[in-house]
């Protein structure tokens, strides 16, 4: 598959319940990613070429290398043992390029991985351990609520308390993004799978996991007097300066689901306790900026998947790949001419 190349896009969305309609594929829930991605656009307005969600980005390469012991829970290329070639990419969530780097929006690092016969693997997370919403619906409903009122320009405060009156799922990332400030840098926080997937080896004995990637720089937040103190702009740059000193690395922890742990509900945590074991390390190596970077083109879809990894039945993760098609041909299509 060409890595700019939007049919296994498309060809994920048979792996949901949807129907088609003039709008586009609508979910079981009847939810069109044709209005998710006219809803993102209406919020934030249209950058020509660029991202509807997540504008905000830098590029960065390196290599994955998995444990020996990884190849005994999946049978995937990405954890044989090798080093696989991988592209990254940083963001802020939003869907405006100036988005401030100091804003309490989830930070995101998206991976693909360049596999030995040429396929890929996609994987796209966030700092926060759970999600916002959970379906496909309440994400529209989310977006809607935070729309612009024509009158003041600003969302209207009382539909957004509405919004999160109906949906206390909503609270768990809502509660993370309030008591912590934003990361200091994006080589210093651990980034969360968020849904759980399907590991199957070659004796075909299957696990469900969630997974982190865990900074081996440490964890750290901006402090109060850095968060009003820091330029807009910090974290490319603080990004390019960390990589000057040095390769950046994260070790990759799953953490295994057990009996009565939902495996389709990304706002719900799994109890504390659970079996958790490093199956691999990401080294990155170089830092570049998102315009005309390694990253600025490739669609980060989670449900690009190789043999032995799987997605569960988690329908966020499913929509995901939809809306991620659609913002993915807009962007094309608008993209000014080079």
């Amino acid at each position: 598959m060409h890595k700019n190349d939007s049919r296994p896009l498309l060809a994920a969305l048979s792996l949901a319940t949807l129907s088609v309609t003039a709008a586009g594929p609508v979910f079981a829930d009847e939810t069109s990613p044709v209005a998710v991605v006219d809803t993102m656009e209406k919020n934030f307005g249209v950058h020509p070429g660029q991202r509807r969600n997540h504008t905000k980005g830098v590029c960065a390469a390196g290599t994955f290398t998995a444990t020996q012991d990884a190849r005994q829970l999946t049978r995937s290329p990405v954890f044989s043992g090798k080093p696989v070639p991988v592209v990254a990419r940083f963001s802020i969530a939003g869907g405006r390029p100036n988005m401030p780097d100091t804003a309490r929006n989830p930070r995101g690092m998206a991976l693909r991985f360049s596999l030995p016969d040429g396929g890929e693997h996609m994987m796209a997370m966030l700092h926060t351990p759970v999600f916002g919403v959970a379906t496909p619906a309440a994400f529209l409903e989310n977006l809607q609520a935070a729309s612009p009122d024509p009158a003041t320009g600003k969302p209207d405060p009382e539909k957004q308390k509405a919004f999160a009156a109906a949906h206390p799922e909503t609270k768990g990332q809502a509660d993370f993004l309030k008591a912590n400030n934003p990361p200091a840098s994006y080589a210093s926080t651990p980034y969360y799978s968020l849904h759980a997937f399907r590991f199957e080896n070659r004796a075909k004995q299957v696990r469900y996991v969630r997974w982190q990637f865990v900074p081996q720089d440490g964890t750290r937040f901006l402090d109060d007097a850095a968060l009003t103190g820091t330029p807009p702009d910090f974290l490319e740059a603080a990004l390019k300066s960390r990589i000057a000193q040095g390769p950046i690395r994260w070790d990759m922890v799953v953490t295994f689901a057990e009996a009565g742990d939902t495996l389709t509900d990304p706002t719900v945590p799994w109890p504390e306790g659970r079996k958790q074991q490093r199956i691999g390390t990401l080294e990155l190596k170089s830092v570049s900026a998102q315009a005309g970077g390694d990253c600025e083109k490739v669609n980060f879809d989670p449900m690009v998947m190789s043999d032995g990894v799987a997605a569960s039945d988690d329908p966020v993760l499913r929509f995901r790949s939809a809306a991620y098609a659609v913002s993915f041909g807009r962007r094309l299509s608008d993209a000014p001419a080079k």
